[in-house]
């Protein structure tokens, strides 16, 4: 079968191909996502079963992770490179061999390892999947496409956590939580069933690849991630708040490596583009926001009202549904800047409904079901959907070829690290204080959010 030219596409691939090839991209994206939840929900059975620390339960996440995090934006790079469908494929099938091996796992020390190569495989193929979004759409049909990502990476969170909790306590033939990681399997095998439907794309201009930057990347990344991946803010040794200062340190001189090298990992151009700076800045704050409230959420729920890991997972229902359906309506209208506002407008309600939530529980003995909380998760989740597609449409549209690859890692990157920043803030401040001040401090991040994004 024939494919597209090696370089950028100068127009959309045929239309037959479109479906496919996009359902391929989706597919992968909430692969990744289902991989984290599900291992979330299972690690207990897993440390019991492979035994070891029990600091290993946090490792078990950590691993894949840290990688991940670390490795986006060369992840990126590579694409622009080597071409983002050859990287893609890849990648799936790098997954797919770590996915068998955590399975088949004997021993902790082992299970880590693998995992760490999942990370890095994730890092390979979840750049891709927007440079080559772009690549086969353009105008209202790219707003569709982008704005596809969020029925399907709602549903993945709304299915991940069950799945691991019904694999892990169905010990399908005596699975136990290996099934946890060989239900990848099938999917992966579907995402490369469709790949050679996707056009094959780089950059234009080959570029070299910047191995002292990507080191300073990897270095500065790793050491601002680390010490902030499953810890109390508050309680953070000097040593972890040396890591944080070594850290910045390291990524300000990969930004100034940037500005002198010939062959950047990140595209110079990027950073004159007025709103590409802001739309880095605003993809931190708003995924600190939602991965941070997804925490406390599910925190409080077990730890002050007694519900067991399932019922915690089925509670964020409603956010999943409210993102499903406003993601898919905004893609449909295409993307449009007020309804970037409009969506965290909506956040910010839903912030702040849960905040009187917690707060007209806090206090009481024993503390029940928050059945209040389910409308204002909806609330969020509405907001986030009417907020994500039109976000990376606009981030992602005024861009040459030449700089998708880069783009596309630099914002997968820090949507990793203000993940990481949220859960660390905003679980911290639920443990330290309540759910309510932790909402009253998303809330103030989210206008934060909607300042800068003013400037995109």
């Amino acid at each position: 079968m024939k494919t597209t030219p090696t370089h950028a596409p100068t127009t959309p691939a045929p239309y037959p191909w479109r479906r496919p090839a996009l359902a391929a991209l989706l597919l992968a994206e909430a692969m990744n996502l289902l991989d984290a939840t599900i291992v979330q929900v299972a690690a207990p059975a897993v440390h019991a079963g492979l035994g070891g620390s029990v600091s290993d339960v946090q490792w078990f996440s950590t691993a894949y992770t840290l990688p991940f995090a670390v490795l986006l934006i060369t992840g990126g790079r590579l694409g622009d490179i080597a071409g983002r469908r050859r990287l893609f494929v890849l990648g799936v099938t790098l997954f797919t061999a770590a996915s068998v091996a955590c399975a088949l796992a004997p021993t902790a020390g082992l299970l880590i390892a693998f995992r760490a190569v999942q990370g890095a495989a994730a890092a390979v193929i979840i750049p891709q999947t927007i440079g080559l979004i772009k690549a086969m759409f353009e105008g209202d049909e790219l707003s569709r496409a982008l704005g596809s990502i969020g029925p399907v990476m709602g549903l993945a969170a709304v299915c991940g956590p069950v799945l691991g909790g019904v694999l892990t306590h169905a010990d399908l033939f005596g699975s136990s939580w290996r099934a946890a990681f060989l239900v990848n399997v099938p999917v992966a095998l579907v995402v490369l069933a469709l790949s050679p439907k996707l056009p094959e794309n780089r950059a234009p201009h080959r570029p070299a690849l910047d191995w002292p930057g990507t080191a300073l990347a990897a270095t500065g990344t790793g050491l601002l991630v680390y010490p902030l991946i499953g810890t109390d803010l508050t309680e953070l040794p000097p040593r972890d708040w040396a890591s944080l200062a070594l850290g910045l340190l390291t990524l300000a001189a990969f930004a100034r490596h940037q500005r002198r090298t010939t062959a950047p990992l990140l595209e110079p151009s990027l950073f004159t583009r007025p709103g590409f700076p802001a739309a880095l800045a605003t993809s931190t704050t708003f995924f600190a926001v939602t991965n941070g409230l997804l925490t406390v959420v599910v925190l409080q729920l077990q730890l002050q009202a007694g519900q067991g890991v399932l019922a915690a997972g089925l509670s964020l229902t409603p956010w999943s549904i409210g993102l499903a359906v406003s993601s898919w309506l905004s893609g449909r209208r295409g993307a449009r800047r007020r309804m970037m506002p409009c969506g965290l407008a909506l956040v910010l309600m839903g912030l702040t409904a849960a905040a009187a939530v917690y707060a007209s529980t806090a206090g009481t003995a024993p503390v029940h079901y928050p059945w209040p909380l389910l409308p204002a998760l909806a609330l969020v989740g509405l907001g986030a959907g009417l907020f994500t597609p039109a976000f990376f449409t606009l981030a992602l549209r005024p861009l040459r070829p030449q700089e998708v690859g880069s783009a596309a890692g630099a914002l997968n990157a820090v949507q990793q690290l203000g993940a990481t920043l949220g859960v660390a803030v905003l679980g911290s401040t639920y443990l330290d204080g309540s759910a309510a001040a932790a909402c009253a401090v998303a809330a103030a991040l989210t206008a934060l959010c909607w300042a800068t994004s003013r400037r995109m």
